[in-house]
């Protein structure tokens, strides 16, 4: 079985990291998604919290934190997902838009409430710092 390649963005404010919950999904997720035919990492995570979130992404502060491979949760093809993290600012207001339900800032006490790759974007960003 082959894992999922996905791109996400990792967000922190305040010592706590983005999530966000997809319709029908029990555990929280990174915004970000798979790429399309031909994408880039920037333009499918762009395009990614376009959709989900209805923000656009700074190229200028685009950059890579990691990759982690984790186990997937909820994805029946893949027995783990391979995850690209990057970071970058933003502008607008963040809603919840597309298949986003909600979304909610997370810290290290409520890990339980992530997906694993997720939980290991929070172990990435905590180790460049980001958690405070």
């Amino acid at each position: 079985m082959e894992d999922l390649d996905v791109v996400a963005w990792v967000q922190v404010a305040d010592g706590r990291m983005l999530a966000v919950r997809s319709r029908g999904r029990d555990l929280l997720y990174l915004p970000g998604g798979k790429r399309e035919p031909g994408e880039d990492d920037w333009s499918a995570l762009s395009r990614e919290v376009r959709e989900e979130l209805d923000l656009e992404l700074d190229r200028a502060s685009f950059r890579e934190l990691g990759v982690i491979r984790a186990p997937a949760h909820d994805q029946p093809d893949f027995a783990h997902v391979r995850m690209a993290c990057f970071t970058a600012a933003y502008r607008g207001a963040m809603a919840a838009a597309g298949e986003v339900d909600e979304y909610v800032y997370v810290g290290r006490g409520e890990r339980h409430l992530l997906a694993p790759a997720a939980r290991a974007a929070l172990d990435l960003a905590e180790r460049h710092g980001l958690l405070a």
